[in-house]
């Protein structure tokens, strides 16, 4: 409806009286309708296609309401259409009187033919469960632990790119995963957000610009 689309983005992705709902910057590009976003899409996917290896993997997040158009925009973006990987969020918030709308869908497709030995015998699973993160810098931030384990369709060594790459979490995940990244993002506010993301996990400390400390998480004591 024209009305949930030219709503803020904090009221459509962030429950009142969350801490992130007046505090994160919001973001553009955000108003088109499902034929808008179609087309967008085959746009900017058949350019995105120009610089993939053969084989290689287009993967798109979408909720519900854009889950055909999306569809639609990888298979008229030229790619093969490969499938739906649901993300699972157990925390998701209740409707009356409705089903909840507790999943986003990963859309996936190839740059035509995939081996089926192109990663040896690793298989991946069909659907993921984590909650939504707690303390985000974007306001539709995606899980680390999620995008660890999408990343790894790409070969070790190989790129991963995020032409809309918000906080960058496509980023992290891809060099703590062994992956190599290149990113946009149109947004200043969180071009910044994801550089400094991106420096952290290559030197093990994030700097405020005040004091920087090592991140001792995970460390033998």
């Amino acid at each position: 409806m024209r009305g949930d689309r030219t709503q803020d983005v904090h009221k459509k992705y962030v429950s009142t009286g969350s801490s992130s709902h007046d505090n994160l910057e919001a973001f553009s590009g955000d108003t088109r309708d499902s034929f808008g976003y179609w087309f967008w899409c085959s746009v900017w996917l058949g350019e995105c296609q120009r610089i993939l290896k053969p084989g290689g993997v287009a993967a798109l997040f979408t909720d519900w309401r854009q889950l055909s158009a999306t569809i639609g925009g990888v298979q008229s973006g030229g790619y093969v259409f490969r499938g739906v990987v649901p993300w699972h969020k157990p925390s998701a918030r209740p409707v009356q009187g409705r089903w909840a709308n507790a999943c986003e869908y990963v859309v996936w497709g190839t740059n035509g033919p995939r081996a089926l030995d192109i990663l040896g015998p690793h298989a991946f699973p069909g659907f993921f469960q984590e909650h939504a993160p707690r303390d985000r810098e974007h306001i539709t931030q995606k899980p680390l632990g999620v995008m660890r384990e999408l990343v790894k369709i790409v070969p070790k060594g190989g790129v991963v790119l995020d032409p809309f790459a918000g906080a960058g979490t496509t980023g992290v995940a891809a060099v703590m995963e062994g992956r190599k990244f290149v990113g946009s993002e149109l947004t200043g506010h969180y071009a910044e957000v994801a550089a400094e993301r991106l420096r952290t996990v290559e030197r093990g400390y994030r700097d405020d610009g005040h004091q920087a400390g090592f991140d001792l998480a995970g460390l033998d004591a």
